[in-house]
C-alpha cells in the first residue's frame, strides 16, 4: 500500500515528464529475485539482445559477465529511503521504450509504473493484491501466471506471446566465463564428478544428511567424487553431513572457495549435479550438465530444470511456489525428501546410463 501512495506522490512528475518523452529503443527488465530466478530470465535477455536490468545484488557477479546486459541497477541501493527511490524513479522515467516486469512485488511495481515507456509488459501472479490494481493500470499488457505454468515460458511471453523455453536457451554467464585460476581438484580424471548443493537457502528445502547417505550408498560402486558447492555460510550443513557419513576422501569441499562468477565454470566441469531446488541446479541446467533434482516441497510444474534431468519427489508434498514460498511445512524434511528403494535405483540407473556403465 505504501508504494501506491508513493506512486500517487510521484504522478505529477511522471505526467510532466511524459511531455518530453522520446522513443529510445532501450529495454529495462525488472527481476529482483535470487540465482535460480535470474538464470530463468536469461532466455528473455538473450531474445532481447541488449537490456538494462534492475536486479538483486546477489546475482550481480553473474549479471556483470553477461553480454546481453548493459546497465545494472541494484534494488538494495534504491529502496532504503524515499530520496533513493525517487532518484531512481527520475533516472529511469523517460529512458526506456520497453519495460518488462518479471517479479511484481510492490517495490518493483512502483519502479515499472513510473516509467513512461510505450510498451510495458507486467507479469501478474497468484499473489497479486487488490491495492496493486492502480499500478497494473500503467501496463500496456499483462501475462497471467499460475502455479501450473512454467515461469521461464511466461517471462518470454512478456516479449512475444508465441515464445516458449524451447525457442531460446538459458545461460549462466554469456559467454561462459573461464576464471584465471580454479581448484585443481576439478580436473580429476577417470572418476564420475558429481556436484552437490547440500543447502537450498531455505532450511525446509534442504535435503537431510541421512538422505545424502542413502544416495552415496546407492552410488558406492561407481567411482564417484562429490564436490560440495556453496558459500561459507553453508559450512554448517557440510559439518552436519560429515557427522552422518564421516570424513570421506570422495567428498571434496568447495564451500567458500568460489566467487559466484566462477561457479558456472566449475559446474561445467561436473558430470552430474544432484540437489534440491537451489540456484546452482539452474546454473547446471543452463550449462547442460545432467541433473538429479530431489525436489521435496517445491512445485516442479512452475519451475524446474528443463534439460537432461531426473525428477525425484512426490506430488503430495508440492506446497512451495516461486511467488509463495513458505519457510515451514506440515511435514518434516525427512518425509518430504525421503527416497524409496525405487528412487535410489532410478538415480543409480540415470548416472550409470549416462556413463555407459552396466
Amino acid at each position: 500500500m505504501s508504494y501506491l501512495i508513493l506512486f500517487i506522490l510521484f504522478l505529477p512528475f511522471k505526467l510532466i515528464g511524459k511531455l518530453f518523452y522520446k522513443k529510445t529503443g532501450r529495454n529495462l527488465l525488472i527481476q529482483t529475485a535470487k540465482i535460480g530466478d535470474f538464470v530463468n530470465v536469461t532466455p528473455l535477455l538473450a531474445h532481447l539482445k541488449h537490456s538494462d536490468v534492475l536486479i538483486s545484488k546477489t546475482v550481480l557477479p553473474l549479471a556483470k559477465h553477461d553480454e546481453t546486459i548493459d546497465t545494472i541497477f541494484l534494488i538494495e541501493e534504491h529502496k532504503k529511503s524515499l530520496w533513493r527511490k525517487f532518484r531512481l524513479a527520475f533516472k529511469i522515467m523517460n529512458c526506456y521504450e520497453n519495460v518488462y516486469l518479471l517479479h511484481p512485488n510492490s517495490t518493483n511495481l512502483f519502479f515499472a509504473s513510473v516509467c513512461n515507456a510505450k510498451n510495458k509488459q507486467y507479469l501478474s501472479t497468484y499473489t497479486r493484491r487488490w491495492y496493486q490494481a492502480p499500478l497494473y493500470f500503467t501496463a500496456t499488457g499483462t501475462v497471467e501466471h499460475s502455479k501450473n505454468q512454467l515461469t521461464v515460458d511466461d517471462y518470454l511471453k512478456l516479449a512475444d506471446r508465441t515464445l516458449t523455453w524451447r525457442n531460446v536457451p538459458k545461460h549462466a554467464t554469456r559467454p561462459l566465463r573461464k576464471p584465471e585460476s580454479y581448484p585443481i581438484s576439478l580436473d580429476k580424471q577417470n572418476v564420475i564428478k558429481i556436484g552437490l548443493s547440500i543447502s537450498a537457502g531455505n532450511k525446509s528445502k534442504t535435503i537431510p544428511a541421512a538422505v545424502w547417505k542413502k544416495v552415496f550408498d546407492a552410488l558406492g560402486d561407481l567411482n564417484c567424487i562429490y564436490y560440495v558447492f556453496g558459500p561459507q555460510s553453508e559450512q554448517v550443513w557440510l559439518d552436519d553431513l560429515h557427522r552422518e557419513v564421516g570424513e570421506r576422501e570422495d567428498i571434496v569441499s568447495l564451500i567458500g572457495e568460489l566467487p559466484l562468477e566462477d561457479v558456472p565454470f566449475a559446474i561445467s566441469k561436473m558430470d552430474f549435479y544432484i540437489a534440491s531446488d537451489s540456484g546452482n541446479v539452474y546454473i547446471a541446467d543452463a550449462i547442460g550438465v545432467p541433473i538429479v533434482l530431489i525436489y521435496g516441497p517445491c512445485c516442479i510444474e512452475e519451475q524446474r530444470p528443463l534439460g537432461n534431468v531426473l525428477l525425484i519427489g512426490h506430488k503430495e508434498y508440492e506446497k512451495s511456489y516461486i511467488f509463495e514460498a513458505p519457510y515451514y511445512f506440515d511435514r518434516s524434511r525427512e518425509e518430504m525428501f525421503a527416497l524409496s528403494k525405487d528412487d535410489l535405483i532410478k538415480i543409480r540407473t540415470f548416472i550409470s546410463r549416462e556413463n555407459n556403465i552396466s
